[in-house]
């Protein structure tokens, strides 16, 4: 209970109220005094309008006069003259002297604290102003331990009222902080509870309806965090999904491809000139296709063949893509040009280097292709101080908005229609092995820019 929320406020309410009354009780302490030191002098001018009225009081009456008022001396200024109206023995010299006239509120609050606390009864000295303009100065001695007894009383019943305060305002307080903050904040935890233990059923989601602009706050951004953990779930389990079935058809594919190769024999053997030059080409695409089909498996086991680090001549690989893509175009012509220098050489995997370039090599020349438009494709490559650089660019019509937000992301970042965007999820991947990234370095109306970035040194810890 006192570990809840409602608890600690309820406990943090009564501190607080009793606090403030602390702070009100010494102005109240110091006002309390003063009224009752006060009625004394009141009292005392009273007892002294006797003697006024009649000079000659009998001794027993002036004792009396002096027990009401609860004084034992009483001096009255009238017409310039002090006189001493009512007197009885003093049993011990005079302790303190106060005077009520024009007293600030500091010494007030000084005194009736140091009087508060001082046990020992003592002989005072009370001065003030007489009432209704009866004289000039009215003095009184009087003893401070009834003085005292009053204002502890006081104290108490003042304490006893806050404490009543206190608990009916912390009772309040706890009804309403469970209302509007414990109860949704209840309601939100339950909702999350839910929601782990089932977080595919989109019934655990959170529906925003707290009235507190905080908690409203806290419910909406719990709901967006459901609703994308849900779709990011759902899109896991599809691609679990499409992972074992990929792996499946590559598992048949590599089999049948595998049959292929034993016809590459034969097809070499041909007289024809054109079957005997395009058969080394067939060769390599099969065995690059087995590769391939070898790699898939491995990926549907959640890991990507790490690469196999050489140096190579970067030409040569951009000429094998720019050949295989040559032969597979369809309608206008796409020209693609191998501008990687001669002498360029690069340390990467020979075989996910290609499937890099072949990726945004075909991922351009589709592009160009669904324009209806010739166009060009030029693979340029260049080295500086710490990278390899490879760059493939298109005079396309350039990458629409939703494709550049999830550019890498499988499924969703296809750059052309009907597009899985597997191509460059995979050569994302494939480059963040070799320590290096791909970059979409440009992409407007006049064309896109990919770029391979290789790095020279090695990895450093």
């Amino acid at each position: 209970m006192l570990n809840s929320l409602s608890g600690r406020f309820l406990i943090l309410t009564v501190v607080f109220v009793m606090l403030a009354e602390v702070l009100i009780f010494v102005p109240s302490i110091a006002r309390f005094r003063q009224d009752f030191l006060q009625n004394r002098l009141e009292r005392s001018q009273i007892a002294s309008l006797a003697l006024l009225a009649d000079d000659m009081l009998a001794t027993e009456l002036e004792a009396e006069l002096l027990a009401n008022a609860g004084v034992y001396n009483i001096v009255l200024r009238r017409d310039e003259m002090r006189q001493l109206m009512l007197s009885s023995p003093i049993p011990e010299p005079i302790g303190h002297t106060y005077d009520l006239r024009d007293a600030g509120p500091w010494p007030l609050m000084r005194d009736a604290l140091k009087r508060f606390f001082i046990a020992r009864n003592e002989v005072i000295r009370v001065i003030g102003e007489p009432v209704k303009g009866a004289g000039s100065l009215i003095e009184v001695t009087m003893d401070s331990a009834p003085l005292r007894m009053a204002m502890i009383d006081y104290g108490i019943r003042i304490l006893i009222l806050s404490l009543v305060i206190s608990v009916i305002t912390a009772f309040f307080l706890f009804l309403a902080v469970r209302a509007t903050l414990v109860r949704p904040i209840k309601g939100v935890v339950d909702y999350m509870q839910r929601y782990a233990s089932a977080p595919e059923d989109v019934r655990g989601i959170i529906n925003p309806n707290a009235g507190v602009t905080e908690l409203r706050e806290a419910e909406e951004a719990l709901k967006m965090l459901q609703t994308q953990l849900t779709q990011a779930l759902r899109q896991r389990e599809r691609l679990a999904q499409l992972g074992g079935a990929v792996a499946k058809v590559s598992h048949d594919l590599r089999n049948i491809l595998t049959s292929a190769q034993l016809f590459t024999d034969r097809i070499e053997k041909s007289e024809d000139p054109l079957v005997r030059r395009m058969a080394p080409k067939l060769v390599n695409s099969i065995t690059r296709a087995v590769s391939l089909c070898e790699s898939t498996l491995a990926f549907g086991r959640a890991e990507e063949p790490a690469p196999m680090l050489t140096m190579l001549r970067v030409r040569s690989v951009v000429e094998d893509v720019a050949a295989s893509e040559r032969l597979a175009q369809v309608g206008v012509g796409v020209e693609i040009l191998n501008k990687v220098p001669n002498d360029l050489t690069a340390r990467a995997d020979p075989e996910q280097l290609f499937r890099v370039v072949m990726n945004l090599v075909r991922n351009a020349r589709q592009a160009l292709e669904a324009t209806g438009k010739p166009g060009v494709v030029t693979v340029t490559g260049r080295e500086t101080d710490h990278d390899w650089l490879i760059e493939v660019s298109d005079t396309g019509p350039g990458l629409l908005p939703k494709a550049r937000e999830n550019l890498f992301t499988p499924f969703q970042g296809g750059v052309r229609k009907g597009g899985s965007g597997l191509g460059l999820a995979i050569s994302a991947e494939l480059v963040r092995g070799h320590g290096g990234e791909l970059l979409l370095k440009d992409s407007s109306s006049s064309g896109t820019t990919f770029e391979i970035r290789l790095p020279k040194g090695e990895r450093t810890f």
